[in-house]
């Protein structure tokens, strides 16, 4: 079986991408999994401490794999305008578009195993003219007309520890959550969250309990309606279907240990309700992970953080777990 040799993007030049990817070799070198960075040589060369950690130019994937032991591998595509640490720009933004964009169609192509993406500012990206919510969008359009058997995402997945929590609604306001929930979403959710346990995750027959909107779980419709006109349906449907699944579940008892021995993975109604007990369980080492898509994509779980960029205090935690966990499925999708 090929090793694993993925592609990852800078992200935000001016973030602490460069840094932490370059903190990642640093701790990988020796062990692999073996990958590559598409992005700006310059500005990874630019980050504190960079000096100790040898960076070179390669012209393609193959010769970044025999790369690795020695020095950070790079694809450079060089940035069109100077980067201020810290500062956000929408001048970086064609650059960060196609830095993504390359390593999609090495991934497409089989070049690339998988591909880690390091964190960007929608904002700047916006200014820009950029049209997706964000990374987990881009990368379904992206990838739309490729082949692909089962059930479709983009669906997003966080992990922390034995935490696989995937937020049916993402980023929007929490007084829209209720009229964005619907039976058809949440079943095609949750399809595409069992197949991935069972290709990418190894998990034969998966268990999933989605959890309730409202306090209680609704209380019998007495504290709001949504479990009983949605969730629950949604559940019998997916049964119907084969899957093995329970809810609507109360929220606030889903993610203490018990708990969590009692499931593979919980369909979380907003952002909050899946983010907030990933965090809590591992801060620094939390993993996103894209599912339902032809390529595998796994991404920290935090931001830009220009408040400490250029700084040398990021710490690579989450993407040392995210470029681990990238490769464990590449090596199972390669393995069937």
């Amino acid at each position: 079986m090929k090793a694993p040799n993925l592609a990852v993007t800078l992200g935000d030049p001016a973030g602490i991408g460069p840094e932490i990817i370059t903190k990642t070799w640093s701790t990988l070198k020796d062990t692999g999994p073996a990958f590559f960075v598409i992005g700006d040589l310059e500005q990874l060369a630019s980050v504190p401490a960079s000096d100790g950690r040898p960076l070179k130019r390669v012209g393609s994937v193959e010769e970044a794999a025999s790369v690795f032991p020695r020095a950070l591998p790079v694809i450079d595509m060089p940035l069109k305008s100077p980067v201020i640490a810290g500062q956000r720009s929408p001048a970086h933004a064609q650059d960060i578009i196609g830095w993504i964009e390359t390593a999609v169609g090495l991934a497409l192509s089989g070049e690339a195993s998988g591909i880690v993406t390091a964190p960007i500012s929608k904002a700047p990206l916006y200014e820009a003219g950029f049209e997706f919510p964000g990374h987990t969008e881009f990368l379904g359009k992206l990838t739309s007309r490729a082949s692909h058997d089962g059930a479709r995402g983009p669906v997003m997945m966080l992990t922390a520890g034995d935490l696989r929590a995937v937020p049916a609604t993402v980023h929007v306001p929490l007084s829209e959550v209720p009229a964005r929930l619907t039976i058809e979403d949440l079943v095609l959710t949750t399809l595409v969250t069992a197949e991935a346990l069972r290709k990418d995750f190894g998990i034969a027959r998966p268990h999933i309990v989605l959890a309730g909107l409202n306090p209680h779980a609704g209380e019998g419709g007495k504290l709001g309606g949504e479990e009983e006109r949605i969730i629950a349906p949604a559940v019998r449907a997916l049964r119907d279907l084969g899957v093995d699944c329970t809810g609507p579940a109360p929220a606030d008892t889903l993610f203490h240990p018990d708990a969590r021995a009692k499931y593979d993975a919980v369909i979380c109604m907003y952002h909050d309700q899946a983010l907030i007990p990933v965090k809590m369980l591992d801060f620094w080492g939390g993993v996103n992970v894209t599912l339902g898509l032809p390529i595998v994509r796994t991404s920290p779980d935090h931001g830009v953080a220009y408040d400490i960029a250029g700084r040398g205090l990021a710490r690579a935690d989450s993407m040392i777990a995210a470029i681990r966990l990238a490769a464990e499925i590449a090596e199972r999708r390669a393995g069937k």
